[in-house]
């Protein structure tokens, strides 16, 4: 297991727990905390022990967007130094979409900014009934460039344009009414919560999972006949997998 400086990665029953850690800085983004983020989901990726990752933050906030003086760095980069930072975020979120085991953020305090696209990027979005979500970019005249398309397919278009372009502050009730996130939790009883509703996902075909996650990720740069047939494809598959037909053998052997 590698070492971190703004992350922890500890497993526990099939669940790899990956907690941002700079609860100082509300655990803001820097360059260091998007590579070991990217890090640890690669080796949630390799490890055969973990069924299902959860991605929260330590402190009172699940994470602040950029850190200051990234933005500051930014500022006074050039244009490929730029073009390379941004690569780097986009990195972990083609990451996090391509990994093979569902990925679910544990919401509590405020996720804006890259911290409301990282929450979104994951599979499943859990927060705490007092959390907040915002996409301020555009306070400071910036650009949501990066999450817009995750934003974009989690929210119709006149949603999706609320939140990107009006820098709104949306609570867990709301972010859930409109779909960004999937489950709201009362505080007290929330990190009990997420556990629970981990462990009920890690107890289902992990086979059965990897190939829902792809097709249905797959699917959206497809139109509709050429999305069937690729359901006819991985129907195919899914019927060979080991899960399916152990499950099948014991389903027809209670007939």
């Amino acid at each position: 297991m590698a070492e971190y400086t703004h992350i922890t990665y500890e497993v526990k029953n099939g669940v790899a727990f990956i907690t941002l850690n700079r609860p100082d800085k509300r655990n803001a983004l820097n360059d260091l905390i998007i590579a070991e983020l990217r890090g640890t989901m690669v080796e949630a990726e390799a490890d055969d022990q973990t069924r299902v990752v959860i991605l929260r933050g330590a402190g009172k906030d699940f994470c602040a967007g950029a850190d200051l003086a990234q933005l500051e760095k930014s500022a006074q980069a050039s244009v490929l130094e730029n073009l390379e930072g941004a690569s780097r975020m986009a990195d972990l979120f083609l990451t996090m979409r391509g990994l093979k085991k569902p990925v679910i953020a544990a919401v509590h305090g405020r996720a804006l900014a890259g911290g409301a696209g990282l929450a979104s990027a994951c599979d499943l979005v859990m927060a705490s009934r007092s959390a907040q979500f915002c996409y301020t970019e555009v306070k400071i005249g910036f650009v949501p460039a990066i999450v817009m398309s995750i934003a974009r397919r989690n929210l119709g278009e006149k949603r999706a344009f609320e939140m990107l372009a009006t820098g709104k502050m949306f609570s867990a009730e709301e972010a859930a009414e409109i779909g960004i996130i999937n489950r709201v939790c009362d505080d007290a009883d929330f990190g009990a919560e997420v556990e629970k509703y981990a462990a009920e996902i890690s107890q289902l075909s992990a086979s059965a999972l990897m190939l829902t996650k792809r097709l249905l990720y797959q699917i959206d740069s497809m139109g509709f006949e050429q999305a069937i047939r690729a359901g006819v494809d991985l129907n195919v598959i899914a019927r060979q997998t080991p899960d399916c037909q152990n499950s099948v053998r014991k389903f027809l052997s209670k007939k």
